[in-house]
């Protein structure tokens, strides 16, 4: 996300609802990303055969993620860029079976 020119606010940030995976900010928008990730069963990357990770990433779990934002935002002890916009993003990540990166999937305002 860096190399993408976001700043990273936080990883895995615990709420009293659960957690937030990721939170960026690009300059105008504050981004809430849910980040999947999926081992390829082959060696060499995913195959046709493989599911891709968002394909994981249901209902219930966008719903979690936006009361999880709402309790972020609403923290008074936070500090929290001025933000024209809020979206949430999803991150797709596979790794092979030696843990390397074989794609990341970056959906920005994925809902």
């Amino acid at each position: 996300m860096r190399r993408l020119g976001y700043s990273v606010l936080a990883r895995n940030v615990r709420t009293r609802h659960g957690e937030i995976d990721l939170i960026v900010f690009d300059g105008s928008a504050l981004a809430f990303a849910e980040v999947k990730t999926l081992r390829s069963r082959s060696g060499a990357g995913p195959r046709r055969a493989d599911p891709q990770p968002l394909a994981w990433l249901r209902e219930r779990q966008r719903a979690r993620l936006r009361r999880l934002a709402v309790a972020w935002l609403s923290d008074q002890k936070r500090v929290r860029p001025s933000a024209r916009t809020i979206r949430f993003d999803a991150i797709g990540v596979t790794v092979d079976h030696r843990d390397r990166l074989v794609r990341i999937d970056h959906v920005e305002g994925a809902w």
